[in-house]
């Protein structure tokens, strides 16, 4: 059990049955009354997030997050095969789970599966990724001047915007917080 006053970003908590990552918190002490925690939560099974009040006094459970650094080794029609890098036990997960890291994984890439006794919570990629440009409109000399972009295809079928200068089969490192071109790999 932990104080409510010992809340951390990303701190996963135990409430009501569900487990909870905390996305935002504030303190709250008011001229009158007792003192508060306002929280900002997000549902690790669900993704729902959810706004919660606690009274400074409370105690909530923390939850016992394991994390595994696994290799994604490829596709089987709706699921997506992971091995640990240290037991070479394969592990099958489906699409669902997956949603926003599979934009991002190539095969044999390592990503860290985050796990709850035997359930698995999701996946989480590296904050950055090399992706090569699948399609894009080539480039027209002059009309740069503006410092606009273009939408370019990369190999996992992500559409992100680039710079005019960006041609098909560059290697492009991609932010997988927003999903953003940072630079030319």
């Amino acid at each position: 059990m932990i104080s409510v006053n010992d809340f951390k970003n990303g701190l996963t908590i135990e409430v009501d049955g569900d487990l909870w990552r905390i996305v935002e918190f504030q303190h709250v002490k008011p001229g009158k009354g007792s003192a508060f925690v306002r929280s900002t939560l997000k549902n690790l099974r669900t993704g729902a997030v959810q706004e919660k009040t606690f009274r400074s006094t409370e105690k909530v459970e923390k939850a016992q997050i394991d994390t595994k650094t696994m290799q994604y080794l490829y596709a089987d029609g709706d699921s997506y095969v992971f091995m640990d890098t240290t037991t070479y036990e394969q592990l099958t997960l489906p699409a669902e789970e997956l949603t926003d890291a599979l934009k991002y994984m190539k095969e044999n890439m390592e990503v860290k599966i985050m796990m709850h006794g035997n359930e698995t919570l999701g996946v989480e990629v590296p904050n950055t990724v090399d992706l090569t440009v699948t399609a894009t409109e080539p480039g027209v000399r002059g009309n740069t001047s503006s410092g606009g972009s273009k939408p370019a295809t990369l190999e996992t079928g992500l559409v992100v915007q680039v710079p005019f200068f960006i041609n098909e089969g560059d290697v492009l490192t991609i932010n997988t917080q927003d999903g953003t071109y940072i630079s030319r790999a």
